[in-house]
């Protein structure tokens, strides 16, 4: 089987830059997004089960594109130690905050370049715009089933069999190859490469790619032009005066003066 895996190299929002109360995107360090971890670990196992090969692609959409482009590289030679054959990354300043619609169609454009495919894996949704939509319209694009939330997952013969995760139950449900699946994390847990496949990765190959390479022109209907972070403004009071005990009868009264505690 031909596996793709969809991995996108997010903002990492553990270490967000903030300038002048915005969110400042060319300062912040990408990770690969955690649920795509589990659909790379996904599309490996699916690969041990029944042979084949895992295509690795991925958008940068996060600018300057040629400052960016060796921290993409080594997030994507971080997926390829996981066990993927190779990978596709498309770096183009046209791409820069572009919209999932845009995205999705650069997708599936080079998915029909690789000529042949049998599964496609994508994260649920990415740890930093969470919106869930990329995998969809990928599969809207292609024009093949798309089974999401998922937690369980084989593939037998020509077909797909899944456990998708609902609100109030576990759906089981099969759709026909070639098709492409939204995981979730509890499908897997994602492993820890080896020294040696950290090693071998490095000689894998990863191909950079533009939009002029493609053969496409895109205009995004959306432009994601700045980004502010939540700010959470704390009371800052201090207890000062007392014993450890009275401090502590005055602090649990003032939680349930809040309504964060209830008295008994």
């Amino acid at each position: 089987m031909d596996v793709v895996v969809l991995v996108k190299l997010a903002l990492d929002t553990g270490q967000l830059r903030v300038s002048e109360g915005k969110v400042d995107v060319e300062s912040t360090p990408l990770k690969v997004s955690d649920i795509d971890r589990n659909a790379v670990e996904e599309a490996v196992r699916v690969r041990e089960r029944v042979g084949g090969l895992v295509h690795v692609v991925s958008i940068l959409k996060y600018g300057p594109v040629q400052r960016r482009l060796q921290e993409a590289e080594g997030l994507l030679r971080e997926v390829l130690a996981m066990g993927a054959d190779d990978a596709y990354l498309v770096a183009d300043e046209a791409l820069i905050g572009s919209d999932q619609l845009a995205t999705a169609k650069v997708i599936a454009s080079i998915i029909r370049r690789l000529g042949k495919y049998d599964l496609v894996i994508a994260g649920e949704a990415t740890v930093d715009g969470y919106t869930g939509q990329v995998g969809p319209r990928v599969a809207a694009e292609l024009g093949i089933p798309v089974v999401t939330y998922v937690r369980e997952l084989r593939v037998e013969g020509s077909r797909v069999v899944a456990k998708r995760d609902l609100e109030d139950a576990v759906q089981t449900v099969e759709a026909p190859l070639p098709a492409l699946v939204t995981v979730t994390r509890e499908i897997n847990t994602p492993r820890i490469p080896t020294l040696l496949q950290i090693r071998a990765a490095v000689r894998k190959p990863i191909s950079k790619l533009t939009l002029a390479d493609l053969g496409l022109t895109l205009k995004p209907t959306i432009k994601v032009e700045s980004a502010v972070p939540m700010q959470v403004k704390r009371r800052g009071v201090v207890i000062r005066e007392g014993t450890v005990d009275e401090k502590a009868d005055r602090l649990v009264q003032a939680l349930i003066q809040e309504g964060l505690l209830t008295p008994r």
